[in-house]
């Protein structure tokens, strides 16, 4: 009885901690979709979720200062062209950071492992950028 407990434990555990599996990818590599909890959620090149803000406007992140240390932001590479969905957002400091149909992507620097999603809903403003 024990042993099948353990075991229905671990593989429960296995299941939760699994990987995301990828099905694309997108800005030259710099974007991936990936399957979590049955939506195809967009992440970054390592796996790590990436969201998305009802502060920012079309085309215009607003997220800096304590926002951007929370949620960096995805930053483009030098050299980087948009691609459908895919376009480019210039920051004040020069930069520009990845959106898709319009919208500034972030990380969340309380994501831990791929496939987390613990920034969906924080601040009721903040979510999961999902691939439609």
């Amino acid at each position: 009885m024990k042993l099948r407990s353990i075991i229905a434990g671990a593989t429960a555990l296995a299941m939760l901690s699994a990987a995301p599996v990828f099905a694309e990818e997108f800005a030259g590599g710099a974007i991936m979709s990936s399957e979590v909890g049955g939506q195809t959620i967009l992440t970054d090149a390592n796996g790590m979720t990436l969201y998305t803000w009802d502060n920012d406007e079309a085309g215009v992140t607003n997220c800096y200062d304590q926002c951007a240390t929370n949620w960096p932001p995805l930053i483009a590479t030098d050299g980087a062209a948009a691609e459908g969905d895919f376009t480019l957002v210039e920051r004040t400091d020069g930069t520009q950071m990845w959106a898709y149909q319009g919208e500034p992507l972030y990380l969340w620097v309380k994501d831990e492992a791929p496939g987390d999603t613990t920034g969906d809903g924080v601040g009721g403003t903040w979510h999961t950028a999902v691939m439609e």
